[in-house]
């Protein structure tokens, strides 16, 4: 697996993390272990050892920052809990989203029993109607959005979208078997329908101002063909 290296300098690593990979096996993760985290991955094609600033999930795909040295990540991290760092996502929704959307509703933090308050904004880049019906209805629509998380909680975009009644194509927990179905078996695409496309900050040790983008997998790149949208990273 080639990873895609977007960004790097003495302090930072900046790749794009694929579909379906660990940033690390932790403890709950050990029957994994047979398959590669994206360490591994970072080591095997860079020979760095590197050190995780934020997370994302496994079945997300897009830009993930990795400290070079241990010392280094605090300065970074600092910059997502200060929010001085703009992350932008991209997914791909079931139905017709608003044009903008402000979604607060507060999301189940790693202790399932605590919910934290939670920021997302939503505005809607390209829809489509597709002549292929799934239950009920005879014909199906959708959205590709852009998402800007405005806190870090655990599935906070997938759980905001599922609220506002349009959850992520290829979501098992929080979205629609029927459509992830029928994705699959008319597109061939089975990976989660959201992207860490872009990330826009000062660099605290540079003072650079970096916007680092993070490239498409290849099943959206066919979607885009396929539905005729534009890919907004162009």
């Amino acid at each position: 697996m080639s990873l895609e290296i977007i960004y790097e300098d003495a302090y930072l690593l900046c790749v794009t993390k694929p579909n379906n990979v660990l940033v690390h096996h932790a403890y709950h993760s050990r029957n994994m272990a047979d398959e590669k985290s994206l360490l591994q991955l970072v080591s095997e094609e860079t020979r760095l050892k590197v050190y995780p600033i934020h997370r994302l999930d496994r079945k997300t795909s897009g830009a993930i920052l990795l400290a070079k040295e241990k010392e280094y990540v605090a300065k970074f991290q600092d910059l997502f809990t200060k929010n001085q760092i703009q992350k932008i996502y991209y997914g791909v929704v079931r139905g017709f989203s608003p044009s903008t959307k402000r979604i607060d509703s507060p999301v189940k933090g790693r202790d399932a029993n605590v919910h934290k308050e939670a920021l997302t904004e939503l505005k809607t880049l390209a829809q489509i109607t597709l002549d292929i019906p799934v239950k009920p209805y005879d014909s199906s629509r959708y959205s590709l959005v852009e998402l800007f998380p405005k806190t870090g909680r655990m599935h906070q975009l997938r759980v905001h979208s599922n609220k506002i009644s349009h959850p992520l194509i290829g979501d098992a927990k929080y979205g629609d078997k029927n459509h992830d179905v029928m994705f699959e078996q008319n597109f061939g695409f089975k990976n989660l329908f959201l992207h860490a496309g872009k990330l826009e900050f000062i660099h605290p040790y540079t003072h650079e101002t970096l916007i680092l983008k993070s490239t498409f997998p290849t099943d959206w790149i066919q979607l885009f063909e396929n539905f005729n949208w534009k890919n907004p990273l162009d």
